[in-house]
């Protein structure tokens, strides 16, 4: 068997753009604990170590949380190459279903960019969705609210450009919320409760009036429901229990 390469921690965060920051947090939760260190205390990696750490960037990746990417690594019975191969299969499906949703915004901007409503085919602005796999259950568990209702009232009227100016306005929204976790700021922060005020005002202009006490529920569906949570965390891994912690810090802010 070769010698494995060593790595100080200053060499792993320049190879896998992850900060020191982060790679110390990994080794303090045991997420991610080195092999070795120098006689000077540095931190010391190995191929192992790398390959591990790659393996905790797909869980995230794939929505997993920190704890569940450890238990699952740790498990004796872990076996990496039949995790990889299991793991490039979720993520091609991942991708094809992406990449048919960037065909549908390509196609949203098509008609915004030329003008050419009238000539587009507008059933290529929905490939890659299907609102009917939830319409039903959306139906029966909200159809008597005055939210339901007024959410279809709104979203008959919509037009290509509409939905696109939507979803672009939430991706903005979702990316920053992401961003701001990354950059590790507390989710009852300002900066993390502004980011869920603006989402909150979001829903409040496209959908029905949503007050700061609805949106705390609402919070409380995206983490119980993995449907929602699978579309949040395709702006970032983890990303669903920090938006959702900031949309209650938020709601406490006012008074909710």
């Amino acid at each position: 068997m070769s010698k494995q390469r060593t790595y100080q921690v200053k060499e792993v965060a320049e190879l896998t753009r992850i900060s020191i920051r982060t790679l110390h947090h990994y080794d303090e939760i045991g997420l991610l604990v080195p092999h070795g260190r120098t006689s000077a205390g540095y931190r010391v990696y190995d191929d192992d170590d790398l390959l591990r750490l790659q393996q905790i960037l797909i869980g995230r990746e794939l929505g997993f949380a920190l704890e569940e990417i450890r238990r699952s690594l740790d498990d004796p019975s872990f076996d990496r190459k039949q995790a990889l191969l299991a793991q490039k299969q979720q993520l091609q499906a991942r991708a094809q279903h992406t990449a048919e949703m960037i065909r549908a915004v390509d196609a949203a901007l098509v008609v915004l960019n030329e003008g050419s409503r009238g000539t587009t085919d507008m059933q290529q602005i929905f490939d890659g969705f299907d609102p009917a796999h939830y319409e039903a259950e959306a139906k029966a568990r909200w159809g008597h609210t005055d939210s339901y209702r007024e959410s279809a009232k709104r979203t008959k009227g919509y037009q290509a450009e509409d939905w696109a100016q939507l979803q672009a306005e939430q991706a903005t929204i979702y990316s920053a919320a992401f961003a701001a976790l990354e950059a590790q700021i507390p989710a009852d922060s300002s900066a993390a409760m502004d980011i869920a005020e603006r989402h909150r005002s979001s829903i409040d202009r496209w959908f029905y009036p949503c007050s700061h006490a609805h949106h705390a529920r609402l919070a409380d569906g995206y983490e119980a429901d993995p449907r929602f949570a699978e579309n949040i965390d395709r702006f970032g891994a983890g990303l669903t229990p920090y938006l959702a912690a900031a949309i209650r810090a938020n709601a406490r802010r006012h008074g909710a």
